[in-house]
């Protein structure tokens, strides 16, 4: 009896601390706020750890909730987490565009400056990096919980050959590199969370 209570308060927590994450990761994606966003990442480190601990299997009702959970965790809050990464990384030294892009100068030239935005030679890459940030992560956490982590290639792969032409400017590489593996680390971690929890 004492197992089952156990079992019990162990996913209920395991639910409330994913749940409280995914309310932080979408409170940051929708107002671009980055104390939730870092709100979102302490949640997504406490529901790992308490998925580790071995307790056992519930209801299956339990595991099909966190799976849904972890999914919703993984597509919107890692939009939040790669613009965090980003921030850190470039300390927002090149211009925004107007489609969610970067503003940059031919390959080799220096990055422009917001003043720059207007001239004629400065032109838009990585565009609708919203969108394609969270198909990808979509696809790697959707691949990961059906038991296919080999389709993370795949997906990498679309990715790289479909940006290929706008990584000229060291700006928009940089970007891509960090934005890419820091939108992918989210996913995986938050589908992870499902057979950690449920071994």
């Amino acid at each position: 009896m004492t197992f089952t209570i156990l079992t019990f308060l162990y996913w209920a927590a395991l639910l409330l601390v994913t749940l409280a994450s995914l309310t932080f990761a979408a409170i940051a994606f929708k107002l671009h706020r980055q104390l939730y966003a870092i709100a979102a990442m302490a949640g997504l480190a406490v529901a790992l750890v308490l998925a580790a601990v071995p307790v056992g299997t519930g209801p299956s009702a339990f595991g099909i909730v966190l799976g849904m959970l972890a999914l919703a965790l993984a597509v919107i809050g890692g939009g939040p987490a790669a613009v965090l990464a980003l921030d850190l990384a470039t300390n927002n030294s090149v211009p925004p565009g107007q489609h969610g892009g970067i503003m940059v100068r031919g390959a080799g030239k220096p990055a422009p400056t917001m003043a720059e935005v207007n001239d004629p030679e400065i032109h838009e890459v990585l565009r609708g990096g919203v969108t394609i940030g969270i198909l990808e992560r979509l696809a790697v956490a959707g691949a990961i919980l059906a038991g296919f982590p080999e389709a993370i290639a795949v997906v990498v792969a679309i990715k790289g050959v479909g940006r290929f032409t706008e990584l000229a400017a060291a700006e928009s590489r940089e970007r891509f590199i960090i934005g890419t593996l820091s939108s992918l680390t989210w996913a995986c971690a938050c589908a992870a969370l499902v057979p950690m929890a449920l071994v």
